[in-house]
């Protein structure tokens, strides 16, 4: 039985043997970068006789721990019974299409690669080597994957969204009969939604900070109004969720257009308190917010529920798991929000 070092000094022969035969071709494949091998078609499982220095680079071996092995030995999957059927198609001819495999490196990293298999023929047309060449995917394959991960992601963003703008409709068209009273609930909505949506886009959608969310959803009551002055916001910019960011953005929305209708903004004098803090429990760390009004005129309970409170209640609570507590004192609603603190948390 031959040992390990004649194997090699064996398959070093054959390659000198073929590089004499075809010449400029190995010298091609010696210096081209894309990843090259051949292997032995006259012996069992087709050991490597030659790899250039691509492939040398592509997989972090040496030429002396390549040559006398079969593909076999870089495959990540093992044994993986379609992966080595993919490729004995490959050698047999069979395929002609080439094939995608996963393969590891010598430092135990994967990388995916597009395997293309030609036959090498003599004179009389046998089949004494077989040519194969490797095109690296892994960066295709990592875009690829990322690209289905940000389409799924886009889909249930979609989804979300289409929800959010159904209620929106529903409860428009359910409370009201005049048609521009109906126009005018739906767009300050949507429009709530699409200021949101532009904060997180800002960002790749990975979240938005909290002062940042206050600041832009309560822009339109304040800034294009002339009470800017009259709105106090004390807490650092907190990195909330993109699914935290849509639902306060929608529940500050509907607290400010309360303060304009009913509350601390329907007179010269009200102003607005909003602030927040991370409280830790035994449970897990808290974002406790509160939304105070105060020198408007005197507020009592509504006789029934509308939207705004819905939204705020119920959906904040079906959301995000959320304590919501509304209460109209007669000096002014103050509300209490408390939800799961967000995992990552940035201050500004």
């Amino acid at each position: 039985m031959t040992n390990k070092s004649e194997e090699q000094e064996d398959a070093e022969a054959e390659v000198e043997r073929f590089r004499k035969d075809l010449g400029p071709f190995v010298v091609a494949a010696e210096t081209t970068r894309m990843a090259m091998v051949f292997t032995d078609a006259k012996a069992s499982d087709s050991p490597i006789i030659f790899a250039n220095d691509s492939f040398l680079s592509l997989t972090g071996y040496g030429r002396e721990e390549v040559l006398g092995q079969t593909f076999k030995f870089l495959m990540a999957r093992g044994a993986d019974p379609e992966a080595l059927a993919q490729l004995e198609a490959e050698f047999e001819g069979s395929s002609g299409t080439g094939s995608e495999n996963l393969y590891r490196r010598k430092d135990g990293s994967e990388f995916w690669a597009a395997t293309f298999i030609s036959p090498v023929r003599d004179e009389r047309g046998d089949v004494v080597q077989h040519f194969a060449s490797f095109m690296d995917l892994t960066k295709h394959k990592h875009e690829q994957a990322h690209s289905k991960m940000l389409i799924e992601e886009l889909n249930h963003r979609v989804k979300n969204t289409l929800a959010t703008v159904q209620s929106i409709a529903w409860q428009a068209l359910r409370k009201a009969s005049d048609p521009k009273a109906i126009r005018e609930s739906i767009e300050s909505r949507l429009f709530a939604l699409s200021r949101s949506h532009d904060l997180l886009t800002r960002d790749d959608w990975e979240g938005a900070g909290l002062l940042d969310l206050v600041n832009v959803a309560l822009e339109p009551f304040g800034v294009s109004n002339g009470r800017a002055e009259r709105f106090v916001i004390t807490g650092n910019n907190i990195l909330l969720t993109p699914k935290a960011t849509l639902a306060l953005g929608i529940a500050f929305h509907e607290l400010a257009t309360n303060a304009v209708k009913y509350g601390a903004f329907s007179n010269a004098t009200g102003s607005i308190l909003i602030a927040w803090t991370i409280e830790p429990t035994p449970e897990g760390n808290r974002l406790i917010l509160h939304w105070q009004e105060k020198d408007g005129p005197s507020v009592a309970r509504p006789s029934y529920k509308g939207f705004g409170s819905q939204v705020i209640e119920r959906g904040l609570a079906h959301e995000l798991e959320a304590m919501v507590h509304l209460h109209y004192r007669a000096d002014g609603v103050v509300c209490k929000i408390d939800i799961p603190a967000p995992q990552a948390a940035r201050d500004g």
